[in-house]
C-alpha cells in the first residue's frame, strides 16, 4: 500500500446539528486499498442526503464516526491506484457517487473503490460531471431497476426543476415515456425543454386534479406531495420515492435487525395502508453506487441525449453557503462545489 502523509482541506461536520458543525479543516491526505482509487477532486456536487446526515437524520441507518468529511458525488484525475485496480490508471478522468460509508467529497483527494467509479463523460467538464452521479444513478435504479419503465408508460416526477428532476425527465424520456412534472410559474417554459409533456404549475393547480391512470412516480419530495401521489397512479402501479418514508420492506431488504423492521413498519404505517387502499406499490428507494451504471449513463450523456443542468458554483470554502442554498429548495438544477486541489 502507498502512503501520503501530507495533508489535504475538507469540509467536515463536527457533529450533529446546522451549519454551526460544519468547518474547513486541514486533515490527513488519503492512501487508497488494494482495490481502490485515489481522486484528486476537481468538483463535487451537494445533494439533500449531505444536510439530512448533518442533521441526523439518517442515523438509524447510517452509522459514522465523527468528525466526516462531508459529500457523496464527485469529479477529478485518478492520481494513484491500489495494487489489485484493474480498471484505472493515473491520469484517468473520472467521476463517481462513492459508497455511502466512505464519503467524504467536499476535499481535495479520497480514496473510492474501483467499483464505484467510471471514466468521465468526455464532453463534460468537471463541474457538470460532478452534478450527475447521485441524481443519475437514483433515477436509473427508481425507474430502470426498481420500475421496469416501458415505452409509452405515464411517469409523473414532481419537482422538475430540482437537482433530481431535471435529470429524470431527461432519462425518462429516452426511455420512452411520458412525462408529467411540477414547477413554479416561472420554470413552467423551461422545464419544457427539458422534454417533458406535461407541466403543473403548483402554485396555481393540484396535480391530483390534472393527471391519471399514471402507471409511475419518482417521489422526491415526500410528505403531502407523496401522499396525493396515490391519487394519480392506477391499480397496479407503482410509487418510488427517495424523500418518503423508509417502510418494514426496506429494512429487510438493507439487512437491519428485527428492532428497525418493526421501526420502519410503524413510520411507514400510513404508506401501507395508501397502497392497500389504492391498490398501488410503495418503494422507498436507498440508491446503491455503481460505476457500471454510470458508464452508462456516460454514454447517453455523450450522445447528447442527458444534459447537466448547473444552478450555481461555489467554492470549497463556501461549503456552508452551499448546504444553505440547496437547503433552501431554491436551485434550478445541481449546485456545485469547485475544488482546488494541490497534487
Amino acid at each position: 500500500m502507498l502512503h501520503y502523509k501530507r495533508s489535504m482541506k475538507a469540509v467536515v461536520m463536527t457533529g450533529y446539528g446546522g451549519n454551526e458543525v460544519v468547518e474547513l479543516r486541514e486533515v490527513p491526505k488519503p492512501a487508497p486499498g488494494e482495490y481502490d482509487v485515489l481522486i484528486q477532486i476537481y468538483a463535487a456536487s451537494v445533494n439533500p442526503i449531505d444536510f439530512k446526515i448533518r442533521d441526523g437524520k439518517l442515523r438509524a441507518l447510517l452509522k459514522y464516526r465523527l468528525p466526516l468529511i462531508m459529500g457523496s458525488d464527485l469529479a477529478g484525475v485518478v492520481v494513484a491506484a491500489g495494487a489489485k485496480v484493474t480498471r484505472f490508471k493515473a491520469g484517468d478522468k473520472v467521476y463517481a457517487r462513492v459508497s455511502k460509508l466512505r464519503i467524504g467529497t467536499f476535499a481535495e483527494f479520497i480514496a473510492v473503490d474501483q467499483d464505484d467509479v467510471a471514466l468521465k463523460p468526455s464532453n463534460l467538464n468537471f463541474e457538470e460531471a460532478a452534478s450527475l452521479p447521485l441524481v443519475a444513478l437514483t433515477v436509473i435504479q427508481a425507474l430502470v431497476d426498481v420500475a421496469k419503465v416501458q415505452a409509452g408508460q405515464k411517469i409523473f416526477i414532481p419537482a422538475g426543476s430540482g437537482g433530481v428532476g431535471t435529470f429524470a425527465i431527461q432519462f425518462a424520456k429516452t426511455l420512452g415515456a411520458e412525462v408529467a412534472t411540477t414547477t413554479s410559474t416561472p420554470n413552467v417554459t423551461w422545464v419544457k425543454t427539458l422534454g417533458a409533456d406535461h407541466v403543473i404549475d403548483y402554485r396555481t393547480e393540484r396535480f391530483e386534479h390534472e393527471l391519471d391512470e399514471y402507471d409511475v412516480v419518482l417521489d422526491t419530495l415526500g410528505g403531502e406531495s407523496l401522499d396525493r401521489s396515490f391519487q394519480i397512479v392506477k391499480p397496479g402501479g407503482l410509487v418510488v420515492s427517495i424523500a418518503g418514508p423508509p417502510n418494514a420492506r426496506f429494512a429487510q431488504e438493507f439487512g437491519l435487525g428485527l428492532f428497525f423492521q418493526i421501526l420502519f413498519g410503524w413510520l411507514g404505517r400510513k404508506m401501507t395502508q395508501l397502497s392497500r387502499a389504492t391498490g398501488v406499490r410503495y418503494v422507498f428507494l436507498f440508491m446503491k453506487p455503481s460505476g457500471t451504471q454510470l458508464t452508462e449513463i456516460g454514454r447517453l450523456v455523450e450522445q447528447g441525449k442527458i444534459k447537466p443542468v448547473i444552478d450555481r458554483v461555489f467554492s470549497l470554502e463556501q461549503a456552508k453557503e452551499a448546504l444553505a442554498y440547496v437547503e433552501a429548495g431554491r436551485s434550478k438544477g445541481k449546485v456545485i462545489i469547485s475544488v482546488v486541489a494541490k497534487a
